[in-house]
């Protein structure tokens, strides 16, 4: 069983936990479209690595299989405390060139697209890291790390780096000195001056200090989240797929090989010659689409729908043929474009999205098992039942609001 599929109500009831914490103080740390954005994004992330991660592994495995220099025991705990180390720092380097390399820029740019900081931050996750990703982790397999203990120490970084991602939490003494922790990665996601490319560790924030890339967060300075080209968007593939758009156009524009390899491979936006400017805080403003109130209370109860369809997708994934795996994927993909375009106010989305919530529901109702998932008749009736219900209210008081037109 991926263990995701646990980690995914802890998630959910967390970010709950953490809204009304912020509630209580009066703090704006969320945004109800750009914690669904972030949320769908999260989503996308998972269903492309249900396609993309055995591959990777089987990778890293050919490598150890045929390359190593050396068979380190899985059943070691100095094995498990090494590989966890050596994951940390190999993530760091990936992390760092993710941030100066245009086209590992263009797959982390997702993380930082959000203007709020908080626990659905972490699952706004790039679906095309892979693309480079995997590269810098085959020294452990030279080393003799077994593909298993690859898989358990890079679940403990990634699941380890999820509660950072809170302004709940202020400084921590002397653990903000040694481990990544909310205050010195909030420093990471900061548009600030001070904070840009600073704090790139996943566990420990010593690689940052030994290689000079360490901030601390100053008390005397709001840090804005986000990045200094605003994505501007709640559309999770366009959040995917924008900043490859803008290195093929600035390729397209420039002559020669060497700069068009430039565009690609040299720092994000390296290729307009301009360095980067100094951010004026008081200019900033957040990205608010005119969202209807009823538009995002709906949004609300599809993704608390979708939810457990992801979990069951996730558990269920190595048993489903390939067509069934695609169908499943592609409904969960379909649903998150679909609300983001709701969310963005796009006036044909409207009709798209009460197509889809009734052609879903009556598909659950109707068919004798939803994906290998035979569903009680009550549970069948009350989905269905449900979907109605939202689709009419939706229509219903949706009408006083402008929509836009594009």
């Amino acid at each position: 069983m991926n263990p995701i599929v646990f980690a995914i109500p802890v998630f959910m009831l967390t970010i709950l936990l953490e809204a009304w914490i912020a509630h209580r103080r009066g703090a704006a740390a969320y945004d109800t479209a750009d914690a669904l954005t972030s949320l769908h994004l999260g989503m996308v992330s998972q269903v492309v690595g249900l396609f993309v991660k055995l591959a990777m592994l089987g990778i890293y495995t050919a490598v150890y299989d045929h390359w190593r220099f050396a068979s380190l025991p899985a059943n070691s705990v100095w094995v498990w405390l090494g590989a966890l180390l050596a994951y940390d720092f190999c993530y760091y380097w990936t992390h760092r060139l993710g941030h100066e390399v245009g086209v590992m820029w263009a797959a982390h740019v997702v993380h930082h697209s959000s203007e709020f900081y908080n626990l659905s931050t972490a699952l706004r996750q790039t679906s095309s890291g892979w693309v480079l990703g995997w590269l810098f982790y085959l020294p452990m397999a030279l080393a003799g790390v077994p593909p298993l203990v690859l898989v358990g120490v890079g679940l403990i970084d990634l699941l380890y780096q999820y509660w950072v991602h809170t302004e709940m939490v202020g400084r921590l003494g002397w653990l903000d000195r040694v481990f990544v922790t909310p205050s010195n990665h909030r420093v990471h996601h900061g548009q600030n001056d001070y904070c840009i490319d600073r704090n790139y560790g996943g566990i420990l924030i010593l690689f940052d200090r030994l290689f000079g890339t360490y901030a601390d967060e100053r008390a005397d300075e709001r840090i804005i989240y986000g990045v200094r080209t605003p994505l501007r968007s709640l559309n999770p593939a366009w959040a995917n797929l924008h900043f490859y758009a803008d290195l093929w156009r600035a390729s397209r524009s420039v002559r020669g090989w060497r700069n068009k390899l430039y565009v690609w491979f040299g720092p994000p936006g390296g290729w307009t010659g301009e360095p980067l400017g100094h951010f004026d805080a008081t200019r900033f403003t957040h990205y608010r689409p005119a969202t209807p109130p009823a538009a995002a209370l709906y949004a609300m109860l599809q993704f608390a729908l979708l939810v457990p369809c992801v979990s069951h997708l996730i558990a269920i994934a190595p048993s489903l043929a390939l067509p069934e795996l695609l169908l499943y994927a592609g409904v969960v993909v379909a649903s998150t474009l679909s609300l983001g375009a709701l969310l963005e106010g796009r006036r044909w989305a409207l009709r798209a999205e009460q197509a889809r919530a009734l052609g879903l529901g009556l598909a659950f109702a109707l068919l004798p098992q939803w994906f290998g998932y035979a569903a009680p008749m009550v549970v069948k009736v009350t989905i269905l039942v449900v979907m109605v219900i939202a689709v009419v209210w939706l229509d219903k008081n949706i009408k006083t609001f402008q929509w836009r037109t594009t």
